[in-house]
């Protein structure tokens, strides 16, 4: 799995601003599950989230 993350192309949110800030990263393309890690430390932990409740977190956020 280590190998698919480090080929993986990771993006911040679109929301994120470049100031440096705390901000989140997805990797897209990564069969049943989507990789989430801190911005100011890629080389670190990485969450594996379940895409059924990736799914259900950011259309809770988009409602909020």
């Amino acid at each position: 799995m280590r190998t698919e993350l480090n080929k993986g192309k990771w993006r911040k949110s679109t929301y994120s601003s470049d100031n440096g800030g705390d901000c989140l990263e997805v990797a897209d393309h990564i069969p049943g599950v989507v990789p989430v890690r801190d911005s100011k430390a890629p080389a670190g932990p990485v969450i594996l989230v379940g895409n059924a409740a990736w799914s259900a977190f950011v259309q809770h956020v988009q409602e909020a």
